[in-house]
C-alpha cells in the first residue's frame, strides 16, 4: 500500500486534509468569497474538498483544480458528480507548478500543499501569477505554536511561529483580511480522524495482506504525533490581498 493510499483511507472521515472543522472551513470560504460569482483556483487540491464546498454554496462559482494524484481527481470528479457541480468545475492532471490558464482567477486556494512549490512564499508567488486584480488568497500552513524540539523539525520540517509567519507573508506583498488558527480541538480532531480510520480499516479487513500494514503505520504516526509534535505544532489559514505598491 503506498503513501496515497494510506492517506486516501486514513482522511475517509477527514475529508478537509487538514486539522480545520466545518465551520472554520465555512468561515474561510465566506471571507474569500465575497461575491458568490468568482473564477477559483486550487493548486494542489487532492480531492477536491474545497473547491466541491465552494461551488455547492456558491451556484455562480466556477472552479478549476490542479494536482498530481489521479486517483484524488477521480475522487473530486465523483464529488462534483454527487453535488451536481461537475459542469463549473474543471480538473487538471498536472504538478501545480506547472499549470497556466489563459484567464486570471478571483481566488487562488492551497491549503496543506504549500509542499508543491517549495514553502509558504514559493507558494505565494505562484498564487500571484495566476490571480485577478483585487483578486485574493486563501493559503493555509503549519506554525510552530511553540518551540520544536530537533526531532520534531526534522519529522515535520522548517517553520516559523505565527507572528513570524504573518510577518514574511506582509513583507512579501500582502495584507492579511481574515485568518483562522486551528484550535487545540481541531488538531486533535484531525489526528484521531486519521489515525483511527486507518486503524480502523485494518483491524475491518484483517485478510486484507496490506492491513498489517496500514495498522503498524496508524500505531506509528499516532505515536509521532503524541510524543514528538502535538505540543509544538499548529496550523493558520490565512485571506491575503495584494498590498499596493
Amino acid at each position: 500500500m503506498n503513501r496515497e493510499q494510506l492517506s486516501g483511507i486514513a482522511h475517509a472521515d477527514h475529508p478537509i486534509k487538514a486539522p480545520l472543522d466545518d465551520e472554520s472551513v465555512r468561515r474561510l470560504l465566506e471571507q474569500a468569497l465575497p461575491r458568490g460569482d468568482e473564477r477559483v483556483l486550487d493548486l494542489g487540491c487532492g480531492g477536491g474538498e474545497w473547491l466541491l464546498r465552494a461551488l455547492a454554496g456558491n451556484p455562480r462559482l466556477r472552479a478549476e483544480g490542479v494536482d498530481t494524484s489521479e486517483e484524488a481527481l477521480a475522487q473530486a470528479r465523483r464529488g462534483a458528480t454527487a453535488r451536481d457541480v461537475g459542469e463549473r468545475l474543471a480538473l487538471h492532471h498536472l504538478p501545480a507548478s506547472d499549470f497556466s490558464s489563459p484567464h486570471p482567477f478571483d481566488l487562488v486556494l492551497s491549503v496543506g500543499a504549500t509542499h508543491a512549490f517549495g514553502g509558504l512564499l514559493p507558494t505565494l508567488a505562484a498564487a500571484r501569477e495566476h490571480l485577478a486584480p483585487g483578486g485574493r488568497v486563501l493559503i493555509g500552513d503549519a506554525v510552530w505554536d511553540r518551540e520544536p524540539s530537533p526531532e520534531a523539525v526534522e519529522m515535520l520540517g522548517e517553520y516559523d511561529d505565527l507572528a513570524t509567519t504573518v510577518e514574511r507573508v506582509v513583507a512579501d506583498g500582502w495584507t492579511p483580511v481574515h485568518g483562522h488558527v486551528s484550535t487545540r480541538r481541531e488538531l486533535d480532531d484531525y489526528e484521531w480522524a486519521c489515525w483511527g480510520s486507518l486503524a480502523s480499516w485494518a483491524l475491518d479487513h484483517p485478510a486484507d495482506p496490506d492491513s498489517a500494514q496500514a495498522l503498524a503505520t496508524a500505531t506509528e504516526r499516532r505515536s509521532e504525533w503524541l510524543r514528538v509534535y502535538r505540543d509544538c505544532f499548529g496550523f493558520v489559514c490565512l485571506v491575503l490581498r495584494r498590498t499596493p505598491s
